[in-house]
């Protein structure tokens, strides 16, 4: 059986999927247009499914005729807040909202993978579980709350994709261990005591106080964080907003951070808090913080993960099959492996110019999406008689 001959089939429609969804894209536990698109799908297929499952998430269940193994595969289906600046036909028709992380290539995907599973169920062996999972982008997720609500209920093994404007057409990067991190967040008040501008020994400067707890924060990783580890502490906002005569009486920042380990990530957490309350115990100053303990770090099974390399070679679309470099990018895939083996694998989909994801000129070149449903379809198919 050649899977990328039945995908090359379904191009056109393949394209026309994501098209779709690109010009029609939602919000993070907003999807509900596009979950029922997904519906409508699986209706005209007459494949069974559950929708909500766990709020808007879609999962599709398709059953071989011979018995075998339970295989998950898992797409999310959410947008992002940010304008789409493309010139292209299939620009976002939403303002403010746009697929600039490939989502709605990863939902054409296993659409189009559901459907020659579909057509294939009287030659397969197993089952096939098809899991459209929203509210990927935004903390907590969507994975959690369809787990939750039973979409592993009795599976095997769980494949996930991801496409990548960083990576050739045909290039497939794999990692065993710790591919993605942990990401964790905070947003701080600082509570000061403002004034005028000109008197400062009455005040409590807020900004000051933030200007110093920014510079204390930068030395956890260079020194607290073993140089054999890796850790990212970033500040993405800092908010003092005051007439040029005024001393802040508050300020806000926000940040985040990306670890590997749940050693390092304890680490981090515990260190922070002690910077900061040593910090406005330093400037006799309050504090009211908000931190967010958010998806934990993807951590692929060894098994899974070099199946998934080997299968990548058998294909003759893959023209690369790569170890990747772990990247301090984040993905709520990793609740679903710490409940079931699996590995989450990239797939190459660069445009043919430089533009990063979230990025308001994001793209993806399509071929990328065949190649991902071939090794979708390989890896489920094939896993059947692994050992």
């Amino acid at each position: 059986m050649n899977v990328y001959e039945l995908v090359a089939k379904q191009k056109q429609q393949l394209i026309d999927i994501r098209r779709y969804l690109h010009m029609h894209p939602e919000l993070s536990f907003q999807e509900q247009n596009t979950a029922k698109y997904i519906q409508a799908f699986y209706d005209e297929l007459g494949v069974p499914y559950r929708a909500n499952v766990g709020g808007n998430g879609v999962v599709a269940t398709i059953t071989g005729a011979l018995p075998g193994k339970t295989v998950a595969l898992r797409a999310d289906f959410d947008a992002l807040p940010i304008q789409d600046e493309k010139d292209v036909p299939y620009k976002s028709t939403i303002p403010g909202v746009m697929h600039a992380c490939g989502h709605d290539g990863h939902t054409a995907t296993l659409l189009i993978v559901g459907k020659i599973l579909w057509q294939l169920r009287d030659e397969l062996r197993g089952t096939y579980v098809l899991i459209h999972q929203h509210a990927e982008e935004l903390d907590p997720g969507g994975a959690k709350s369809m787990i939750e609500d039973g979409c592993l209920d009795g599976v095997d093994v769980i494949f996930g994709t991801h496409l990548s404007s960083n990576h050739d057409v045909g290039h497939i990067g794999y990692r065993v261990g710790p591919m993605m991190a942990a990401c964790d967040s905070f947003d701080i008040t600082i509570q000061g005591r403002g004034g005028h501008g000109a008197h400062p020994h009455q005040t409590k400067d807020a900004v000051v106080i933030g200007s110093q707890l920014v510079l204390n924060l930068q030395q956890l990783v260079s020194r607290r964080v073993s140089p054999i580890e890796s850790a990212v502490l970033s500040i993405g906002g800092f908010v003092a907003d005051n007439a040029s005569n005024v001393i802040a009486d508050t300020a806000k920042l926000s940040g985040t951070i990306r670890t590997f380990t749940e050693e390092t990530r304890e680490l981090m957490e515990q260190e922070f808090y002690r910077v900061l309350e040593g910090t406005m115990i330093a400037h006799d100053a309050s504090y009211t913080i908000d931190f967010i303990k958010g998806y934990p770090a993807v951590v692929n099974h060894e098994h899974e993960t070099l199946f998934v390399r080997d299968v990548a070679k058998q294909l003759d679309c893959v023209t690369n099959a790569f170890e990747m470099v772990p990247t301090m990018g984040g993905e709520d895939f990793a609740y679903y492996l710490q409940h079931v083996p699996g590995t989450f694998f990239y797939t190459g989909a660069y445009p043919g110019y430089d533009v990063p994801h979230h990025h308001p000129m994001f793209d993806i070149d399509e071929r990328g999406m065949e190649v991902a449903a071939a090794m979708l379809l390989q890896a489920a198919i094939e896993y059947q008689s692994a050992s």
